[in-house]
């Protein structure tokens, strides 16, 4: 079975479905399940010939997202051809709606139909037109969670099957065994104990405002804590920054960006608490990642990390400031508490890995290649 995986959408620095897309590629790779194709950008073949050495990649998409969606629809009916794949998929859902081969698409959440003032305009005009078509032209459906299943289902009552493919973690780099070189690496990133930490793309949905007015509030009487939060800014972060220089507390707020990958299981192992307060998640693949590091995590309810985190998170309630600073304050004061969550944690996570994940989606290429193709107008 061929299967073209597309990876144009793929940032140089990946991040939530970027980092989903790259772990998948890998663990397509090892499986030898399959012969894979990737569509990269022009500009992009070597990062994608160095992750997966045995496949074909095509580097031929537009470097531009607008010049990448539309040569999605108009040129990449044609590569699926002339590259004789059997299934095509989309992992960031869309797909090429005229293609003649069966389709599998991704789709990660649904917050551009449920919350469109979180994303780009020009993004929620676009996804809302092109996420139902995707949807219904595919011949199987990959969901990250089953919070995000019933909601595809309960929206577009599609007719093509729904796959619920929860994401992994890299148990190789989050894990509980620290490195010998810890301190460095948080010096470098200019970060010094005790300190509670984020990590992830600094965007509206996150709620990242809620926790800098709950640090506040929790470091008033602690007057060594800091607040990490690490990741690059995404659209509406101007939040995030407002929040901030209003706090009372920015002096002790460390924003150092998009950290190396092999530094973001050191920050996690080494916080005294991992706050993850997202509204809406379709997974929540950091709040993830902190289990694996024994980390003594702050989620929400209402979503899929509800759902991935299980009984090893402390939940509130998304945008309870109240709940959440009450939530800091325990797990800062009791380290008994702390060391219950970190016990429970990679417990929790063993149950996720990239290889089963990536099992998940070769059930839905091998339904997908057995599936009639109904090629767009």
């Amino acid at each position: 079975m061929h299967v073209l995986v597309d990876v144009s959408a793929v940032p140089r620095e990946p991040v939530g479905a970027g980092k989903s897309t790259v772990e998948l590629v890998s663990a397509l790779e090892r499986s030898g399940e399959t012969e894979l194709s990737l569509l990269a950008r022009r500009d992009d073949a070597g990062r994608w010939t160095d992750l997966a050495p045995t496949a074909t990649v095509h580097a031929v998409a537009p470097t531009s997202r607008p010049a990448r969606l539309v040569w999605e629809q108009t040129r990449a009916p044609r590569l699926a051809t002339e590259s004789a794949i059997d299934v095509w998929h989309g992992p960031h859902y869309t797909t090429p709606l005229r293609a003649t081969v069966p389709s599998v698409v991704t789709v990660h959440d649904l917050t551009f139909f449920d919350h469109p003032g979180w994303h780009e305009r020009t993004k929620v005009a676009y996804f809302q037109q092109m996420i139902p078509r995707a949807v219904g032209h595919a011949s199987a459906i990959v969901a990250v969670s089953a919070h995000t299943a019933s909601g595809i289902r309960r929206r577009f009552d599609p007719v093509a099957p729904v796959y619920v493919a929860p994401h992994g973690v890299d148990h190789e780099r989050f894990n509980t065994e620290p490195a010998r070189d810890e301190a460095a690496r948080l010096r470098a990133i200019g970060v010094r104990s005790p300190y509670v930490a984020f990590v992830g793309l600094l965007e509206p949905r996150k709620n990242v405002p809620a926790l800098v007015q709950a640090f506040a509030r929790v470091s008033a009487d602690r007057p060594n804590l800091r607040l990490v939060l690490a990741g690059g800014d995404g659209w509406g972060a101007d939040a995030v920054r407002d929040a901030v220089a209003s706090s009372g507390a920015a002096s002790r707020i460390l924003r150092p960006g998009y950290i190396p990958a092999d530094t973001v299981p050191v920050l996690l192992r080494n916080a005294e608490v991992v706050a993850y307060p997202s509204l809406v998640e379709g997974f929540g693949l950091p709040a993830l990642e902190a289990l694996a590091c024994g980390a003594a995590l702050v989620a929400t309810t209402g979503s899929a990390v509800e759902e991935v985190v299980g009984d090893a998170a402390l939940l509130v309630a998304p945008g309870d400031v109240d709940a959440l600073a009450a939530a800091l304050d325990w797990l800062l004061t009791d380290p008994h508490a702390r060391i219950d969550l970190g016990l429970r944690g990679p417990a929790r996570a063993a149950h996720f890995t990239w290889d089963a994940s990536a099992a998940v989606h070769l059930d839905a290429y091998r339904h997908a290649a057995g599936a009639p193709v109904e090629t767009g107008p």
